[in-house]
């Protein structure tokens, strides 16, 4: 499954915001994990939306925006939540 943009989002606007002309909408189809701080578990997210900065990306979960590393092999592991703020989420790239 493709990933969408999120609601009153262009490609253009994330773009420009990122300064990252290569950013785009990934795949959902792909383990998203968040690493807790000094543990070995983690716990897997469900993403709405999955936005890819280079290895870098946003996870859209529950409302929250979670940034991570985009893995080899396609999963992303991500290390914390950035809040509901998109335009937030992407300045702390």
């Amino acid at each position: 499954m493709t990933s969408h943009l999120p609601t009153g989002w262009t490609i253009e606007q994330i773009r420009a915001l990122s300064h990252d002309r290569s950013a785009t909408p990934l795949s959902l189809d792909r383990l998203v994990v968040v690493e807790g701080p000094g543990r070995s578990d983690y716990t897997t997210l469900q993403p709405e939306v999955i936005l890819g900065f280079h290895d870098l990306c946003l996870v859209l979960h529950a409302g929250e925006w979670y940034m991570g590393q985009l893995d080899t092999d396609g999963s992303v592991a991500c290390w914390s939540s950035y809040g509901p703020d998109l335009a937030e989420a992407i300045r702390g790239l």
